[in-house]
C-alpha cells in the first residue's frame, strides 16, 4: 500500500507516471561502537526501516527532489553540470553530493531525475538516515546510467561524497552495511581493510527493539572529532611500543598486549579512549562467535559490557541512554541493551522477546518520561536486504 502511495503522490507532484520505486534500509549496528576509525570490526545489520525514492528519469540535466518528509521545503532543483554544496538546499545536498562524486570519478551522469523520496527513519536518531539516502541515490545512478559498480564500490564512493562533499569525517560502516545488507545476517566488517563477512542472524524469538530517546545529540561533531585526535594520540604511542611486529591501527593490540604498553599513554583520556576501541574490537569477535552459536544471552552480555564501556571509557552517552540501559537490565525478557550510533543521545537498542515487547515497551517508556520529560518512541526492526529497487 505505502509503495502504491508514493506512486500517486509521485504523479500529483511532477504530472506524470513514475519509472520505477527504490528503498535503502537503516542500519542498526549490533555491537563495534566507536572503532570503526580505529581500524576494528564491526557487527551491523540493516532494517526494514528507510527511505524510498520514486522516480522517473528526464531527457535533460535537471534533478527535481521532494521529500515528503519535508515537505514544506517544496521541490529543490540543481542542474547536474553544476553541482555545488548548498546550505539552503538542506538534506538535498546527500543525494547531490553522491553524483557529484560519481562524476569527480570520471563516471557519466547523462541526464536527471524527477524523484520523490519519503523515509520511516526518525531523522537525526543515529540510524543513518544521511548514509541510506546516499546508498539509494547512488544505487538509483548505478542502474540508470548501467555502471555496472558493485555494493563495495557503491559504499566508498558515498563515504567519500559525506567526506568530502557534505564535510562529515565518517567511517564507512554506514554505508557498507547499507549497501552490503543481506536479510536475516549481519555483516562482520573489517573497517580496515574493508574484508567482510556474512554471519546467520537467528534470533529466534528475540526482537531487535529500537528506543528512540528523542533527546537531541549535541557536541556531537565537536566531541566525535576529538575522541578521534584521542585515539590516533593513542595509536602514535603503542604504534612504537612495538618493535617486533607492525600495528597498523589501535584495534591490531589485543587486550593483553595492551595492559603489557597502556602505562605509556600519556593521560588518563587518551588510556580510556585506546582500552574502549582496544576492548570493543574483542567484544565484537565474541559476539559474532555468540551469535553464530545462537548463544543469546551471550550476545546480550557483550551488549551491556559494550554500553557500559561506551558511557565510562569512551564517554559519549548521555544520561537519557544510560537510563534506557539500566531500565532495561531490569526488565524480564531482555538479554542485551546499548546506546547504538555516534552517542550524545539518539537510540538505544534492546534484544527483547517477542512475548515481552508489548510490555517492555510501556514499562521503558512509563519511568522514561517520569525521570526525563522526554517522550521515548520504539521501533521492532526487522533485518534487511541492502539497497535495491523494488519495482
Amino acid at each position: 500500500m505505502l509503495i502504491q502511495e508514493l506512486k500517486k503522490r509521485f504523479e500529483t507532484v511532477y504530472g506524470a507516471e513514475s519509472e520505477g520505486v527504490f528503498f535503502s534500509p537503516g542500519r542498526v549496528n549490533l555491537i563495534g561502537e566507536h572503532i570503526d576509525y580505529n581500524g576494528g570490526m564491526v557487527l551491523p545489520v540493516a532494517i526494514n526501516l528507510g527511505t524510498y525514492a520514486v522516480i522517473k528519469k528526464r531527457s535533460d540535466q535537471r534533478v527535481n527532489v521532494i521529500s515528503l518528509n519535508f515537505e514544506g521545503l517544496g521541490v529543490m532543483s540543481f542542474e547536474l553540470d553544476k553541482i555545488m554544496y548548498d546550505a539552503s538546499l538542506d538534506w538535498v545536498n546527500y543525494p547531490m553530493g553522491v553524483l557529484y562524486t560519481m562524476q569527480q570519478e570520471g563516471y557519466q551522469t547523462p541526464f536527471g531525475f524527477d524523484m520523490l523520496f519519503y523515509g520511516d527513519l526518525p531523522n537525526g536518531a543515529g540510524l543513518s538516515s544521511s548514509a541510506s539516502i546516499e546508498v539509494l541515490m547512488a544505487t538509483i545512478a548505478n542502474t540508470y546510467y548501467e555502471l555496472s559498480l558493485d555494493g563495495v564500490a557503491l559504499s566508498k564512493l558515498c563515504q567519500k561524497s559525506e567526506n568530502q562533499f557534505n564535510g562529515v569525517n565518517c567511517g564507512i560502516m554506514d554505508q557498507f552495511s547499507i549497501a552490503m545488507g543481506k536479510e536475516e545476517h549481519a555483516v562482520l566488517l573489517n573497517c580496515d581493510t574493508l574484508a567482510y563477512k556474512y554471519v546467520p542472524a537467528n534470533l529466534g524469538d528475540y526482537r531487535i527493539v529500537i528506543v528512540n530517546t528523542n533527546k537531541k545529540r549535541g557536541l556531537v561533531d565537536s566531541e566525535y572529532n576529538l575522541r578521534r585526535q584521542e585515539c590516533e594520540t593513542a595509536f602514535v604511542v603503542l604504534q612504537s611500543a612495538f618493535k617486533n611486529r607492525k600495528i597498523t591501527s589501535l584495534c591490531d593490540l589485543t587486550p593483553s598486549e595492551f595492559l603489557t604498553v597502556s602505562e605509556a599513554l600519556p593521560t588518563e583520556s587518551v588510556y580510556k579512549r585506546a582500552y574502549h576501541a582496544i576492548v570493543e574490537n574483542h567484544r565484537t569477535i565474541k559476539s559474532k562467535e555468540a551469535l553464530s552459536d545462537g548463544n543469546l544471552v551471550a550476545l546480550g552480555e557483550w551488549m551491556y559490557g559494550s554500553h557500559e564501556s561506551l558511557s565510562n571509557y569512551f564517554e559519549v552517552s548521555c544520561k537519557e541512554l544510560d537510563l534506557v540501559v539500566k531500565l532495561s537490565r531490569k526488565l524480564r525478557g531482555v538479554l542485551g541493551a546499548r546506546m547504538t550510533g555516534a552517542g550524545f543521545g539518539g537510540c538505544a537498542i534492546a534484544l527483547v522477546h517477542k512475548s515481552h515487547c508489548d510490555a517492555y515497551q510501556q514499562a521503558i517508556g512509563e519511568q522514561y518520561k517520569i525521570e526525563t520529560g522526554l517522550e521515548a518512541a520504539f521501533y521492532i526492526a526487522q533485518i534487511s536486504g541492502g539497497t535495491a529497487r523494488v519495482e
